[in-house]
């Protein structure tokens, strides 16, 4: 029992530090959401309409592409790479017939049996994995329900990684049961959250504006400030206004002098009036 637990204490840890996805394009582009078909005995889907090695497991989709393992939490990625060591069990397991595009290396392979993988990927790797191919089929756990919540969403309506979780949330709340798979679950949800916006974008405060300097005491603002006439701007027009009529000119010089006429004149009036009287 303690060499059984420590067995999978290793084998968790190999798969941890094996789980660090990186999104890859596999040219897998379903124009709709498959149709899945359960593999009899096996708590696993296969796509047989899909011209791929596609399955449906714990929750999340896998992909046997040029010799290499791939997962995600949606039926047309993004994808993530999956290293031999942290493929899960059940998957391994699913006989030959369900490949729908078996690599070469599968002829003179039994049909009904899984791919010989110890063959392919080495000692190391079965050693790793021993026993991978012997288990308790009366102990299979059932199938995970379909994501068929995802059928509404194809061609230009697929959503993105960041938008995929959000929706995963919200319709789907079964969670994976095989700790190969939760590993890869969490990866492909720390790989979705959006980065930080830049500076300068929304949500990162800005600078504050630099204030205005006061005017200067004795300076009026520039609401308080009248416009001031330019100067020489009306006398080229009064100019022009003498030069076209002359007589104007002479006849307010005339105007202005003649108050003083007619005070002369009522003075030397008086004045002979003086001078005629008879004195007293």
């Amino acid at each position: 029992m303690r060499n059984a637990l420590l067995a999978l204490w290793m084998l968790l840890c190999s798969v941890t530090s094996a789980v660090a996805q990186v999104s890859v394009s596999i040219g897998i582009n379903l124009p709709v959401y498959p149709q899945f078909v359960p593999v009899p005995g096996y708590p696993v889907y296969y796509a047989p309409q899909v011209n791929s090695n596609y399955f449906f497991y714990d929750g999340m989709y896998w992909v046997y592409e040029r010799d290499n393992w791939y997962a995600s939490s949606w039926y047309n990625g993004p994808w993530g790479l999956v290293v031999p060591e942290a493929v899960p069990l059940f998957v391994l397991r699913v006989p030959v017939r369900y490949y729908r595009q078996p690599p070469a290396y599968f002829r003179g392979w039994r049909s009904d049996a899984p791919p010989r993988w110890g063959e392919h990927w080495g000692n190391e790797w079965d050693q790793r994995r021993h026993g991978w191919d012997k288990w308790d089929r009366r102990a299979a756990p059932p199938p995970a329900p379909l994501p068929k919540y995802q059928q509404q969403y194809s061609g230009n309506l697929y959503p993105r990684a960041e938008q995929q979780q959000v929706l995963q949330s919200q319709n789907y709340r079964y969670q994976p049961h095989d700790p190969v798979v939760k590993q890869h679950y969490q990866a492909q949800r720390v790989q979705s959250v959006p980065a930080p916006s830049p500076q300068g974008r929304l949500g990162v405060p800005q600078k504050p504006a630099a204030a205005q300097a006061p005017p200067q005491q004795g300076q009026p603002t520039a609401q308080h400030q009248r416009p001031q006439p330019q100067q020489g701007a009306a006398e080229p027009e009064q100019q022009a206004q003498r030069s076209q009529d002359p007589d104007k000119g002479h006849q307010a010089k005339g105007t202005a002098h003649e108050p003083k006429k007619k005070g002369q004149e009522k003075g030397r009036e008086k004045g002979e009036q003086r001078d005629g009287e008879p004195a007293n």
